[in-house]
């Protein structure tokens, strides 16, 4: 008596593990694109004039294959809008927006759901 044993399907041929790693990849990429919206809504909610100078400066770069970052390309005046520069509150009563504190807020609330999404989708190529 003899047993013939074949094990295919996504986990043994590869698609699961290439699918798991796009599925990094996009919820990566959904996360940074999440942030830059939500600095975006907060220039657009905030500011009294907008322009679109600093708005066009605001961009997400992939730093590494586990790192996306969100930035404004070293605007000069972007920390004095932030509320961080040397010369808010002591020197003017300006304190700043706050709108990157705020975006990074929402993507430490949020992020786990937008990533889960990313993770959905691909679950077909993983075999689920």
């Amino acid at each position: 008596m003899s047993i013939d044993i074949r094990m295919t399907g996504p986990l043994f041929d590869g698609r699961a593990e290439r699918a798991m790693e796009q599925a990094c990849d996009d919820a990566l990429d959904d996360l940074g694109a999440y942030a830059e919206e939500r600095v975006l809504m907060g220039t657009s909610a905030h500011f009294k004039t907008r322009t679109p100078y600093y708005e066009t400066r605001i961009t997400t770069d992939r730093v590494s294959d586990e790192e996306a970052l969100v930035h404004d390309q070293g605007v000069i005046y972007g920390p004095w809008l932030e509320g961080v520069g040397s010369r808010n509150y002591p020197a003017t009563r300006f304190k700043g927006y706050g709108h990157w504190r705020a975006a990074k807020q929402a993507v430490a609330v949020r992020g786990p759901q937008v990533a889960d999404a990313a993770v959905r989708r691909r679950l077909p190529e993983m075999g689920g």
